[in-house]
């Protein structure tokens, strides 16, 4: 019977197509525009590793003036100094922890014919590819043996996709050179890869909320320790803010209490966390008897969905969009509601007639749902139109930065679809109602 619905769909949609018209554009409006304000909402909340990130922590010590918070009314700073970061590395009390931050440096192209270029770097730890599960296409990461580095030490890297193309085109480049930096008589410091990473932008880039949490992810990754970062000349990118004076130098900013470097932890269950909750609490008090830390006690361990609502990275005014696009989808089914008033009521004879035939209401009702649910479906289907129009509008006018915010997977165009779907039924369940609610009787005295 459904085949047989379908068809007197069709028909029904063919003998006005005009009606049929202007309902599949008013849903496609409402879908488009509201799919394209509910995909970037989507992007921005996305849980990035959803299969442990209650296991994965940011770490957060207030260290900050003692006469004024970081942030009103009571928010902690949203990084580390260096001294703590090597403290707690050093510590080990983790079952993986690492150190992070963002610096650019010049990568020298074995091949003459390739430029030199600028590029972003990850300072990280050996157990930061473990924690965040990054996909290999070629070796791993480096090995923890080699932390600290050194000069006596192999200069160690972890490439980009994306770098590795560019720089070897694409081959495995595992054991080969890469140039980076510049040193003191143009003698640029090699550094051997050890791994390329696969395909991976998690969005949002969570392990680093304060440079550009939407952008992508960085081209370089190297063991963060400091004869990694000096020998190649590396420039320190994104926030750093400190509450008192300090040198302008490199090795000032080392022992200040500037705050610059990102620290998350992996712990597996209650316990550890409890445990290194204790820990932190514990060196808190040991830094305040050296006059440091002079602030209330107020350690705190952020799971990745914490630290995402912490930073904000849903912004009040998407949420306001959000609100604004739903409630014009509304208008648009308040619309296709009234057409389909419209429509159905005018089969009021074509109603009594089969009524009075034998044929039940549900089976009316029946009926006039798949119509809906097929004008419901193509105004899906251009409802999607619309929406890659609209994604592409945003990406024209906010730039490539938003690139990853502004793009449709499949999730969304099932969404998209099931909307649409959802919509017009919705929209048509009135209208349906009123059809099968006819009196026979009234009909057939007319006729």
């Amino acid at each position: 019977m459904t085949l047989y619905y379908l068809k007197l769909a069709l028909i029904s949609i063919r003998g006005n197509p005009g009606n049929t018209a202007v309902m599949v554009g008013a849903i496609a409006l409402g879908v488009g525009v509201c799919m394209s304000i509910v995909t970037v909402n989507y992007l921005m909340a996305k849980n990035p590793i959803p299969h442990k990130s209650d296991q994965l922590f940011y770490v957060q010590l207030d260290n900050w003036s003692p006469n004024f918070p970081f942030q009103s009314p009571n928010e902690l700073p949203d990084q580390l100094t260096w001294q703590d970061a090597e403290s707690l590395m050093r510590a080990k009390k983790a079952y993986r922890q690492t150190k992070s931050a963002r610096f650019s440096v010049v990568v020298q192209p074995e091949n003459p014919d390739i430029r030199p270029f600028q590029v972003n770097v990850r300072g990280n730890n050996a157990d930061f590819f473990q924690m965040f599960d990054t996909p290999f296409l070629y070796g791993s990461g480096w090995p923890a043996e080699s932390e600290p580095g050194g000069f006596a030490s192999d200069l160690l890297v972890v490439l980009s996709r994306e770098t590795n193309d560019r720089l070897f085109g694409g081959e495995n480049s595992v054991g080969r050179d890469v140039r980076l930096g510049m040193a003191a008589g143009d003698i640029r410091p090699v550094f051997r890869v050890v791994g390329v990473l696969d395909e991976w932008q998690p969005i949002p880039k969570f392990y680093d909320l304060t440079n550009d949490p939407f952008g992508n992810i960085e081209d370089i990754f190297i063991p963060f320790d400091l004869p990694y970062v000096i020998s190649a000349g590396m420039e320190r990118q994104g926030n750093t803010n400190c509450w008192k004076p300090t040198g302008a130098a490199f090795r000032a900013l080392l022992g200040s209490e500037c705050i610059w470097i990102q620290y998350w932890v992996e712990l597996r269950n209650q316990l550890e966390r409890d445990e290194f909750m204790q820990f932190l609490d514990a060196y808190t008090t040991e830094q305040k008897a050296t006059g440091r830390f002079q602030r209330p006690l107020n350690n705190r361990l952020s799971n990745v969905q914490e630290w995402l609502d912490n930073q904000r990275v849903v912004q009040p005014e998407a949420k306001m969009l959000l609100a604004i696009a739903v409630m014009f989808l509304a208008v648009c089914l308040l619309n296709t509601i009234g057409l389909l008033l419209s429509k159905f009521l005018g089969k009021a004879s074509e109603v009594g007639v089969r009524r009075a035939l034998g044929a039940s209401r549900r089976t009316l009702f029946y009926q006039y749902l798949i119509e809906t649910s097929l004008i419901g479906v193509t105004g899906g289907v251009f409802g999607l139109l619309l929406t890659w129009f609209g994604l592409a509008a945003m990406l024209a006018i906010f730039g490539s930065e938003a690139a990853n915010l502004l793009q449709l997977d499949l999730t969304m165009v099932a969404f998209a679809i099931g909307l649409a779907v959802v919509s017009s039924i919705a929209a048509g369940l009135y209208p349906t109602w009123r059809a099968c609610s006819i009196t026979p009787a009234s009909q057939l005295k007319s006729q």
